[in-house]
């Protein structure tokens, strides 16, 4: 599959490494051409690896990823096209942190709204997943750092993209069963307003390498 991946960090830069691997097609977009991340990426991985613009990406994709910084994304979406994203899957990674009075961070939109709401607002015609925002980028693509099973969650509106979106998991190492489907799309907001407590226990831990569980209990009836 050709996979466009929006965002030239560390997130962005390890999953398309990943979907390389896995042998997928990936351009990873910027703002501008020539992005020097970008471009020593492709470099330094070679095989069917290019960079371009955020719109360059976008249309590439057959499933597009949003890896920028959460602050940043809906100017990023926007500058790759709502054209360029019409009908597509949009896998939705990012989370909206304000560092700008420092650490911890502070979220830009939560309770009553999220990231991943507002950009399926501005792009209705997309079909948008949220997941993968609650671990660090290495746990995303090898989840067997962190021993033992742990739960990744999905949100979003469709549930085909849903299930898309679920074998790509698998694909990155995610047995099925560790995957859970919250709900539509407003489950996005639970799923950032988690990243304070996770700032705190990587804090407390001394490793970002870390997950929780979800493990349901037996019902009252059994």
């Amino acid at each position: 599959m050709r996979i466009g991946v929006l965002g030239t960090g560390v997130v962005g830069r390890t999953l398309a490494s990943a979907l390389l691997r896995g042998g997928h097609e990936v351009r990873l977009g910027s703002r501008t051409a020539d992005n020097e991340a970008a471009v020593a990426w492709a470099d330094s991985v070679g095989g069917p690896a290019s960079e371009g613009t955020f719109a360059d990406a976008a249309g590439f994709g057959e499933l597009v990823i949003n890896a920028t910084a959460g602050a940043a994304s809906l100017d990023a979406l926007e500058m790759a096209g709502a054209e360029q994203l019409a009908g597509k899957v949009l896998i939705d990674v990012a989370n909206p942190l304000d560092t700008s009075r420092g650490m911890p961070p502070t979220l830009t939109v939560c309770n009553d709204d999220s990231l991943g709401e507002q950009i399926q607002r501005a792009l209705p015609d997309v079909m948008v997943v949220k997941t993968l925002n609650t671990v660090t980028a290495a746990v995303m693509v090898d989840p067997s750092l962190v021993g033992g099973t742990h739960t990744i969650f999905v949100a979003g509106n469709h549930a085909p993209a849903k299930a898309q979106v679920s074998e790509l998991l698998q694909e990155l190492g995610w047995p099925a069963g560790c995957i859970l489907d919250l709900g539509d799309i407003t489950a996005a907001r639970g799923m950032e307003m988690y990243l304070p407590l996770w700032l705190r226990l990587w804090g407390s831990l001394g490793t970002a390498i870390l997950n929780v569980e979800v493990r349901p209990g037996e019902s009252a009836a059994g």
